[in-house]
């Protein structure tokens, strides 16, 4: 009686792997999923952290009656928030008038002769002055300088020019700029120095891509087109597609 060993195949053999197109398929498909996930779960994340962050400090100062879990079984995400809001708001509504403003500068007057809380709230003060100005240009625009070594280009924000007792100080007759320099991966952190303007190379690109620019490392580059990453995610997948397929062809010419 002979045996049959057809479907043991030669002696020696592995056992049947699994086509490396369909791991390279699922890599593929994992990876899209991914990127596509990702960046919205860390949105909702960091959106959700900021709000309850935002309850936590204001809801002490909202009346318990005024409170929506006083009356629901459950907390109203965001109730702080909006109260927030709606305070800054008015604020600001108040102060644009006579009263408010006579209230605000008797307020400064006050902190102006306290010696260690003047020097903060009069840096503090004109540090959101101009970030949030309308019309402040400081830290928009996005330029190039040879750091830490010459060859070596770093990207800086642009801010103002340096004052006039600072501006007389500094060496030489060229005129100079003050920029700020980010750190990777976390752009809220730097350097700040003081350069000759002729050194400064601008670029066109917003603070915006020029922060994710510097958070990714270079990954992202700016002025990426978004149907540019749809068709690379779209030729990620053909050529899974096309591996898949020239891993099964042998299979089906050793079945004929």
């Amino acid at each position: 009686m002979t045996r049959n060993n057809s479907s043991s195949g030669p002696p020696g053999d592995p056992h049947p792997e699994v086509p490396r197109g369909v791991i390279a398929r699922f890599r593929n498909y994992f990876l899209t999923g991914l990127i596509v996930a990702g960046p919205v779960a860390i949105t909702l994340y960091l959106t959700w952290w900021f709000v309850n962050w935002v309850d936590n400090l204001v809801r002490p100062f909202v009346p318990i009656t005024y409170r929506p879990e006083t009356y629901l079984p459950f907390g109203v995400p965001g109730s702080g928030l909006i109260v927030a809001v709606f305070a800054l708001t008015m604020l600001g509504f108040l102060t644009a008038n006579l009263i408010g403003r006579t209230l605000v500068d008797f307020g400064e007057k006050i902190l102006g002769r306290m010696p260690v809380v003047r020097a903060i709230y009069r840096g503090l003060k004109q540090v959101f002055e101009t970030l949030f100005s309308g019309s402040g240009s400081s830290l928009r625009k996005v330029g190039l300088v040879e750091f830490p070594s010459p060859g070596m280009w770093s990207i800086v924000l642009i801010s103002q020019v340096p004052s006039a007792n600072v501006a007389e100080r500094l060496p030489g007759q060229e005129e100079h700029i003050s920029v700020f320099l980010p750190c990777a991966p976390n752009p809220t952190t730097g350097f700040f120095f003081y350069v000759p303007k002729s050194k400064v190379v601008e670029v066109d690109m917003s603070t915006e891509e020029a922060a994710t620019l510097i958070m990714s490392a270079g990954v992202v580059q700016p002025n990426s087109d978004q149907q540019k990453k749809l068709a690379a995610l779209a030729d990620m997948a053909n050529t899974a597609r096309a591996a898949n397929d020239s891993a099964l062809t042998p299979e089906t010419a050793k079945a004929d």
